[in-house]
């Protein structure tokens, strides 16, 4: 048994939301045409690959994206409500124009990434940026330890992959961070026994059109 824990940490596929730019978080929004077939690619980029386990959020588009994968590979998804996206309350379904214009207080601690900005709740209480990363980092730390010395597959979102990235990058929260996370982009890290975790290749995303594009439109949270 090797000392680290393999961890391949991917985005779910496109929505319509993601296509319009609406903030999705808890909403459960599935995958549209371009995003199922952004799955099945993703699957079979993956068919090669050693995986002992995969690991998903609940929310549909997540959830599909990962069945593609366990389909490839004769395996079962497991189903974590922990690995779902942050909880934005009412600005779920809002784009950043009519967050800014909204609630323009809060957009501001948002872009600033404030670590204790809570938005109003709607219909599901908001999380603060805080909460959600620990949250999303003891759920891939949790999960990683079970598996210690296997590989495993962890289908989510922006937000818990922001979280490993900043938890691998040694970057405090408050702190702006920002980076493409595309669609279906595989990220691949290592978790230590001694609770390190380890970015070992970023974006992986030769089998998508949007790598192509300027990165600009995939920042933030969308």
């Amino acid at each position: 048994m090797t000392g680290y824990t393999g961890i391949l940490i991917i985005r779910h596929g496109q929505t319509d939301w993601n296509k319009l730019k609406r903030l999705q978080g808890h909403s459960d929004i599935p995958l549209n045409e371009d995003g199922r077939k952004q799955a099945e690619t993703l699957a079979s980029i993956l068919k090669g690959e050693h995986l002992d386990a995969i690991y998903s959020s609940d929310l549909k588009r997540a959830y599909e994206t990962a069945l593609a994968i366990a389909d490839v590979h004769g395996l079962p998804v497991t189903a974590d409500r922990r690995f779902r996206e942050r909880c934005y309350g009412a600005c779920e379904g809002l784009r950043s124009d009519e967050i800014k214009a909204k609630f323009p207080e809060e957009y501001k601690a948002w872009v600033a990434a404030a670590p204790d900005l809570f938005f109003p709740d709607g219909k599901r209480k908001t999380e603060s940026p805080r909460q959600f990363h620990y949250r999303a980092r003891d759920a891939i730390a949790e999960t990683a330890k079970a598996h210690l010395g296997q590989t495993i597959a962890i289908i989510t979102h922006f937000g818990v992959l922001e979280t490993a990235y900043r938890e691998a990058k040694g970057i405090p929260l408050g702190v702006v961070n920002r980076m493409p996370v595309l669609n279906t982009s595989i990220n691949r890290f290592r978790w230590y026994e001694d609770g390190r975790l380890e970015l070992t290749a970023w974006q992986e995303s030769e089998h998508l059109e949007e790598a192509k594009k300027p990165p600009v439109d995939y920042f933030k949270h969308f």
